[in-house]
């Protein structure tokens, strides 16, 4: 299997050879006749479906967690936190956003443009600029809460979502520090490859397929979509399935962390942005805001945090979580390091002497 293969299996692209779903022409946000969480609702947080725009006008829909004590007169700090790659609010990033809550922080779980509850068409779009925008109509959101202080918001990323999270605050810097976890360069792995292997004349080839499927696309009428996960959770991982491919599997397509509305599937010309506009090329104009890097001891992305630590500035750090998978970090609240993140965010977060007036000032707004 050569190095092209192996990258698009690890973006779901081989994951539904045995459960494609075809054609999902929907030019509508999903939504859910009962709404469920992957995870259990903690009774000391208050949680909140809200809805904004981002300044292209997309509606995104999101969940918004409060600690249940909370003192709505006073401010506090917050967090932006995005799902993973394909996933949707009702999984790993309402887990984030729920814990922080307990924490402390007001945090926003929401969903990206064109996918899940939130707005968008055609659907199931990918784009690394609107998914940045859509971290910054976070900030836009939140900053307009009347118990959030301005200069105490933060983002969270999970996998993908990571490198988006960093895309945005290379360039909003109301985002004052930024934490990934199991962080995937979307834009790096499509353009280069796996492990930067891609041979200029692989990614010849895969931008000719990329011009014929968009002719393909403009003929139909219709973007086609990359395969998908099945439609209900499944027992047993397919035999022979990559073991990227398969981890992926383990968590959106099984009971783990399935849900409906996280199909794993994006139009295939998406890859065309991804190839074009590069996310982390600017990642050291961040300092001196905070940057912390998480990644499991075995995860298979570790590269991509690895490298993004090297290429940042001060200040930055990479943090191990000893035996943690890729996909550990999405769920597993025994391996989250949630204490690390609170310390993280309570640290870079809090009030800076210089930045007292301005909080006087927001707050009489």
């Amino acid at each position: 299997m050569n190095q092209l293969t192996i990258a698009l299996a690890a973006f779901l692209l081989m994951i539904g050879q045995a459960y494609s779903q075809g054609l999902l022409g929907q030019n509508e946000p999903k939504s859910q006749l009962k709404e469920y969480l992957t995870f259990t609702l903690s009774d000391k947080v208050t949680k909140q479906n809200v809805q904004y725009k981002n300044r292209y006008g997309i509606p995104l829909a999101a969940h918004l967690y409060t600690p249940k004590n909370m003192d709505a007169s006073k401010k506090y700090p917050a967090l932006v936190v995005g799902t993973p790659y394909g996933g949707v609010k009702e999984q790993g990033a309402g887990i984030y956003a729920q814990n922080m809550a307990e924490r402390g922080f007001v945090a926003l779980a929401f969903d990206e443009s064109y996918n899940g509850e939130s707005g968008g068409a055609p659907r199931h779009v990918s784009s690394p600029d609107v998914f940045a925008e859509d971290f910054s109509a976070g900030v836009d959101f939140l900053g307009t809460r009347p118990f959030v202080d301005r200069n105490q918001i933060g983002a969270i990323g999970l996998c993908g979502s990571g490198g988006f999270a960093l895309k945005a605050a290379q360039v909003d810097h109301r985002i004052k520090a930024v934490a990934t976890t199991s962080m995937y360069d979307i834009s790096g792995v499509k353009r280069n490859g796996w492990m930067n292997a891609m041979t200029a004349e692989e990614r010849t080839k895969s931008l000719n397929e990329l011009a014929r499927q968009r002719w393909k696309d403009v003929d139909t009428g219709q973007p086609e979509l990359t395969a998908s996960f099945p439609s209900k959770p499944v027992t047993t991982i397919p035999a022979g399935m990559d073991p990227i491919a398969s981890e992926f599997f383990e968590y959106y397509a099984m009971k783990r962390g399935f849900h409906p509305n996280s199909i794993g599937a994006f139009t295939k010309t998406s890859d065309m942005d991804f190839m074009n506009f590069p996310l982390l090329n600017y990642i050291e104009t961040i300092s001196p805001r905070p940057i912390l890097l998480i990644i499991g001891e075995k995860a298979h992305s570790r590269y991509f945090s690895e490298e993004a630590y090297q290429q940042a500035a001060e200040p930055k750090e990479l943090y191990i979580v000893p035996n943690a998978r890729h996909i550990d970090l999405y769920d597993r609240t025994d391996m989250i390091p949630f204490d690390k993140l609170t310390a993280f965010f309570s640290q870079y977060l809090a009030p800076k002497p210089n930045e007292k007036a301005n909080l006087v000032t927001e707050s009489n707004k």
